[in-house]
């Protein structure tokens, strides 16, 4: 059944046909999107899944009608409300985005002005609208109120920068609500928040849906995400929709080889590194305007044959408007998945960094800000020790004051291997900046991107080990090897490298001066699953040969469990838990612990009864009296937890909690929930 053939009763919000289009490059058009078709009903939220320039976004833009000015819609249709967008003036293009679409960006930071006050962006967008003038200012305080945003009256007020991204990202939304739209893009719109502001997000698009009927096209690497907002899914690769259904039969029974490789790349039903590595799909997309004549997926597909180079694969359609892009669809069950690892690595005894009663006090403007409060942390040679905990909970500052980045207030330790060292970068020892290294969350931003690949390893080569020409050379060559580079990308800069392929390079720099520890900053954030599930799969294989001890920031609770060890949570600066990873997902956990694990979206369809945060995170600066937690605590004790702090003590062997509630309590509380 085709798009056009539907049953639906309704006009579809948005319906794609046969779309093709391309881009004008050197006056040579190269194909983006090949024929992509579906249609999303008033009401429906439909999801588009696939790696990093398959044409996700690039649908959605045409979908728009929002194209630089070398794209080209070359034949298919785009339908909104059964009107043919593709046929629309100028003029009647205009009106439609004002009225009837909007769409929400990744980085709601790039949508707003930064010199304008809050109140005035949401006001003008109901100007746009239509809506009188008079009455503009009244409607936008609705909509922050709509949007669920706290003291709406004072946002109003506030400049984009004086807000969290959770907070930013609410606005945004609102702002795309102002026409009453029928039809709402989101375009990554959680990429980069909080587990539990991510949900409030889902939350707050889901509840806005079932209010105004919006249809919704939704594009997502994080397929936990698709699963828990979406009714059906496409998944794209190179351009064409492979596999399409809902979301449950997708990614329960899915019927392509690349939806079982992408499925297969995510840490799933609490599998660890010590179970088996992560499949990362192998090679690459292709690149933009190659031909691609019969299937397009068959350069990496693992159970290709001569048919798939030679025959555009068929349609096979299965129940319920479930539909695959394959030959063998009949024989899906042979494609490989992860194999089980053989982890021979032991973790050391003695530890390797010790942080002891470490706090950092900032001073802006008269005011002292405590980031980090009293944290005492260790670990052991090839251990990894994942920090967990919303943005603004001290995280990058307690990495970057061990680096010696930020020098901690007086009377807390850094140590290495038992020995103190200088709490200053600059005055540290060549030991002791050589065993300590970093990875950072974007290596666009580490990387020289003027250098060559073999430039930037000799470098840091030359400083932490003293080698220099050839046998920086070849210990470069080495490194790159280990990495999975080739000798070919050595000299390759990093504009000529993928995501996956820079963050290679930034962790072979990080492991120049072969280190002791490394910190992980957000390593994988921006990556696709298949790039990410190669990322985790080589720091593990590099822990397990060189016995490196990480220090893992992420937000994605998911990839913490898969590579530590233990973890550490963080709120407000201080350590709330601190526990085996075992031990955190069986519980009983810190009230705060325990409404981040309940946020976490489940690509498997299990669901948790969320816990709401109520309220944005205490700024450090003005910190709550008593358990810093209390205020947005679902457990909190009247008179005890608003009075006294509470210390971080042991509750079993290996597992400490900052909570006045005792452990077996929790279990019960726990349990009943």
């Amino acid at each position: 059944m085709t798009v056009t053939e539907s049953t639906s009763t309704q006009t579809a919000a948005l319906s794609i046909q046969d779309l093709h289009m391309s881009y004008i490059v050197r006056g040579t058009p190269r194909e983006v999107l090949r024929g992509v078709s579906f249609e999303i009903r008033p009401g429906e939220a439909y999801g588009l899944v696939g790696e990093s320039g398959c044409g996700k976004s690039t649908t959605a833009y045409a979908a728009m009608r929002y194209l630089p000015s070398n794209g080209r819609i070359t034949s298919g249709k785009v339908l909104a409300g059964g009107r043919d967008l593709t046929a629309m003036s100028s003029k009647d293009l205009r009106a439609f985005r004002a009225t009837e679409a909007s769409m929400v960006y990744q980085d709601p930071v790039q949508a707003v002005n930064p010199v304008h006050r809050i109140g005035r962006q949401v006001a003008e967008c109901f100007e746009i609208a239509g809506v009188p003038k008079g009455q503009c200012k009244d409607r936008a305080l609705g909509a922050l109120k709509q949007v669920r945003i706290a003291d709406p009256t004072s946002v109003m007020e506030r400049f984009p920068h004086q807000l969290s991204g959770g907070m930013l990202q609410r606005v945004v939304i609102a702002m795309a609500l102002a026409s009453d739209p029928k039809l709402l893009v989101l375009d990554e719109p959680t990429t980069g928040l909080d587990a539990t502001v991510e949900a409030e997000v889902l939350d707050l698009v889901r509840d806005l849906s079932a209010e105004t009927g919006a249809a919704i096209l939704l594009i997502a690497h994080n397929l936990g995400v698709i699963r828990s907002m979406c009714d059906r899914v496409g998944v794209m690769y190179a351009g064409r929709v492979v596999e399409e259904g809902s979301v449950e039969e997708v990614f329960d029974t899915p019927t392509h080889p690349y939806t079982v490789g992408l499925l297969n790349s995510i840490p799933r039903r609490g599998i660890r590194k010590t179970d088996r590595e992560l499949f990362a799909i192998p090679g690459n997309l292709p690149s933009i305007g190659d031909p691609l004549p019969t299937c397009v997926y068959v350069d990496r597909c693992p159970i290709a044959t001569d048919v798939c180079r030679t025959d555009v694969p068929p349609r096979v359609d299965l129940d319920n408007g479930h539909f695959t892009m394959c030959h063998h669809a009949d024989n899906i069950s042979s494609v490989p998945g992860p194999e089980d690892t053989e982890w021979n690595h032991e973790i050391g005894l003695e530890e390797v960094i010790g942080v002891e009663n470490v706090s950092k006090t900032f001073h802006q403007r008269g005011v002292d800000i405590p980031a980090l409060v009293s944290v005492d942390l260790g670990f052991a040679d090839g251990e990894t020790l994942g920090l967990v905990g919303e943005s603004g909970s001290g995280k990058s500052t307690l990495a970057k004051t061990m680096l010696g980045v930020h020098e901690p207030d007086a009377g807390g330790a850094i140590t290495l291997r038992g020995r103190p060292m200088a709490t200053k970068a600059t005055s540290r020892n060549e030991e002791s900046i050589r065993s300590i290294q970093m990875v950072f969350q974007n290596p666009d931003s580490a990387l020289n991107r003027s250098w060559t690949v073999r430039r930037i390893l000799t470098r840091s080569i030359t400083k932490l080990t003293g080698l220099s020409g050839a046998a920086a050379d070849a210990r470069a060559v080495e490194i790159a090897k280990g990495m999975r580079l080739s000798e070919r990308h050595l000299d390759m800069r990093p504009r000529q490298l993928s995501g996956g392929l820079k963050q290679r390079v930034a962790i072979a720099r990080a492991f120049a001066g072969d280190p002791d520890v490394v910190v992980c900053d957000e390593p994988t954030s921006a990556l696709d699953v298949s790039v990410q599930a190669a990322i985790l799969n080589l720091l593990g294989t590099l822990q397990r040969d060189e016995r490196t001890s990480y220090l893992f920031i992420s937000h994605d609770i998911g990839v913490v469990r898969y590579l530590a060890d233990r973890v550490a949570v963080m709120y407000v600066g201080r350590i709330v838990e601190l526990t085996t990873t075992d031990k955190l997902f069986e519980g009983p956990n810190h009230p705060y612990t325990e409404a981040l694990l309940s946020a976490v979206p489940s690509v498997d369809g299990r669901t948790e009864n969320r816990i709401p945060l109520d309220g944005e995170i205490p700024s450090p600066k003005d910190p709550p009296p008593g358990c810093v937690f209390h205020t947005r605590c679902h457990r909190v004790i009247e008179g005890t937890c608003d009075t006294q702090v509470p210390e971080l003590k042991e509750i079993a062997p290996g597992h400490s909690m900052a909570c006045h509630i005792p452990a077996e309590q929790l279990v019960e509380l726990q349990i009943r929930r």
